[in-house]
């Protein structure tokens, strides 16, 4: 006697956008359906219930999905037990078939890349449902794409998911249909989308607050030179990523600095109604996992959970940790994608990846909700490149193929290695020696608009806004920033008011301003333009940043160039 059939009736209720995909998957009944939903929307709830469905009407008799990490194998067998589907998480390449007891198995992209004839065999002998998720994965290497592609070929059946930005390289992703643009390249076609955008509306997700610092470094190049850069200053792009890993130092300034803002922040959500938020940094590699657990343990008095994705256990530490109310984990890949601990609200990004997959997967550990009001804040270097994926949090990207790629300098190949090995400390040290760094908040950014005028680790004006409350709608955060930031300038214009001499002397000439001065004073003044715009239309202010960009052209406004950003300026007053 097999697994029994699930009860539709069961389910718990869908989510709007759930109901509308289910609709057109059922109306179209077609091979091959690709979803994208930012993470935190619910695509395993989804996914099931497509799975409940098929089964339920005779359409396939089995369900297999393939997922990245085997973590995330044991997170969608329990997922699927919860609503009455049975899926074998431990199912082993030499098992070749499983129990009656089971709907179908959960394996992962590594298992098929191995041995596809045994999941081909697998999809051959009964009716198969295959549920592709994370399919960017897919296209990881070679082997892997050949490998899904050969073992699903057979399926009646193929359910694709993806919560982030595809992928950079030109490996197609199978069974992804792409469509050639007026620019002659080819994009993936997603038949279901619900972006982040979508899901903020609808109080699906966390609005996310992102604190960028800046600060001081120095370091000694491999020929003995000493450097000195300020983090978040125009500056070429070896300088940009050798300034970043020197502020990531654990035995620098930088680190210790942002994890007591980052700690501070926690307190304040958990005294404001999230009593169980928790924060999640995530490092490069394990020497710097272990080192900012120790600074953990020394600023807070509380040890950290370290994770690491090759230590065995790393799976029930991370369910023991989502049960517990523990503060602090430190991660080095496990958590990046996919792993669901909602009571997640404060991140620390300590890591050199600059991918805009890495970036959304990352951001998206701290999105999900789970009641009106929550927020999320992340706390991340002062680097251009990771200001504008800040800024486009709610840009929708597709997966292009033949587009010209550009190197940002910013060695994600490295990171790549890291990740496989997660011993980088060494190859790093052997390029630079990191002296000092020292760092000091530069600016806030939320709904695609910058907020600040910059203050130093541990004074008041940091506090003001670690001091947000944890409780507020999106368009609450927006209007406090705004406060804070007239707030501030007021403040440094009663300074100089009261440094005024009372006798006036003979006014000298005024010193020209800086570039980074110029860029400061523009933006400041083109996201008070947003906020009176967004005021006046209840328009987002990401989708009025969106639309200068779009008449405007350029970079987001962190990237933007000074004639850039006067564009806009005289733009948004003609809306």
């Amino acid at each position: 006697m097999g697994a029994r059939l699930p009860v539709i009736e069961s389910f718990p209720p869908l989510r709007a956008w759930q109901r509308k995909a289910l609709v057109e998957y059922l109306r179209r009944r077609s091979d091959d359906f690709l979803a994208v939903a930012t993470p935190g929307a619910g695509k395993t709830t989804f996914a099931l219930r497509i799975a409940a469905e098929l089964l339920a009407d005779g359409t396939v008799e089995a369900v297999t999905v393939v997922a990245p990490t085997e973590h995330l194998k044991t997170q969608w067998a329990v997922a699927a037990a919860r609503v009455g589907i049975q899926l074998d998480a431990a199912f082993r390449n030499a098992d070749l078939h499983s129990s009656a007891d089971f709907h179908g198995a959960v394996v992962t992209y590594a298992q098929v890349g191995i041995a596809p004839q045994v999941h081909r065999r697998r999809t051959m002998t009964r009716r198969t449902l295959v549920v592709l998720d994370e399919i960017h994965h897919a296209g990881d290497s070679r082997s892997w794409g050949d490998g899904v592609k050969a073992a699903f070929e057979p399926a009646v059946r193929r359910l694709m998911l993806t919560g982030t930005p595809f992928r950079s390289d030109d490996n197609p992703i199978p069974f992804v249909s792409y469509e050639r643009g007026a620019d002659g390249l080819q994009r993936s076609r997603a038949d279901s989308v619900y972006g982040y955008a979508d899901a903020l509306a609808d109080g699906v997700v966390r609005p996310v607050i992102f604190l960028a610092y800046s600060g001081e470094t120095r370091w000694r190049t491999s020929a003995g030179d000493e450097l000195a850069a300020r983090l978040g200053e125009p500056m070429t792009q070896d300088l940009v990523a050798q300034a970043w890993r020197t502020a990531l130092d654990p035995a620098g300034d930088w680190m210790p600095q942002v994890l007591r803002a980052a700690d501070a922040r926690l307190q304040v959500l958990r005294a404001g109604g999230l009593s169980d938020a928790a924060g999640l940094v995530i490092a490069s590699d394990q020497q710097s996992a272990r080192s900012y657990a120790r600074l953990i343990e020394r600023l807070t008095g509380e040890r950290a959970v370290v994770v690491l994705s090759d230590d065995q256990g790393a799976s029930e530490r991370i369910a023991a940790f989502t049960a517990s109310e523990q503060r602090w984990m430190v991660a080095v890949r496990m958590v990046s994608e996919g792993v669901d601990i909602p009571r997640l609200a404060v991140g620390v990004y300590a890591t050199s990846a600059s991918t805009p997959l890495f970036f959304a997967q990352a951001i998206g550990r701290f999105v999900r909700a789970r009641r009106p009001g929550e927020t999320a804040s992340v706390f991340l270097p002062s680097v251009p490149h990771l200001l504008g994926l800040a800024s486009e949090m709610e840009t929708q990207r597709d997966h292009v193929l033949g587009e010209p790629k550009q190197r940002d300098g910013l060695d994600d190949d490295l990171l790549e290695r890291a990740q496989r090995t997660e011993q980088a400390g060494g190859e790093l040290e052997k390029r630079f020696e990191a002296l000092s760094a020292t760092a000091e908040l530069d600016q806030v950014i939320f709904d695609g608009a910058s907020f600040g005028t910059g203050a130093h680790a541990g004074t008041p004006e940091e506090e003001e806004y670690l001091g947000l409350p944890g409780l507020l709608t999106a368009d609450q955060v927006a209007v406090l920033l705004n406060k804070r930031q007239a707030e501030q300038l007021a403040a440094q214009r009663r300074r100089k008011a009261g440094e005024a001499e009372p006798v006036p002397a003979p006014r000298p000439e005024s010193r020209p301003l800086s570039a980074a001065e110029r860029r400061v004073g523009l933006r400041r003044q083109l996201n008070a333009l947003v906020a009176a715009h967004h005021h006046r239309t209840g328009l987002p202010h990401g989708k009025i940043h969106a639309e200068l960009r779009r008449r405007c052209g350029g970079p987001p406004s962190a990237q933007a160039t000074i004639e850039q950003l006067e564009e806009r300026i005289a733009t948004v007053q003609t809306l």
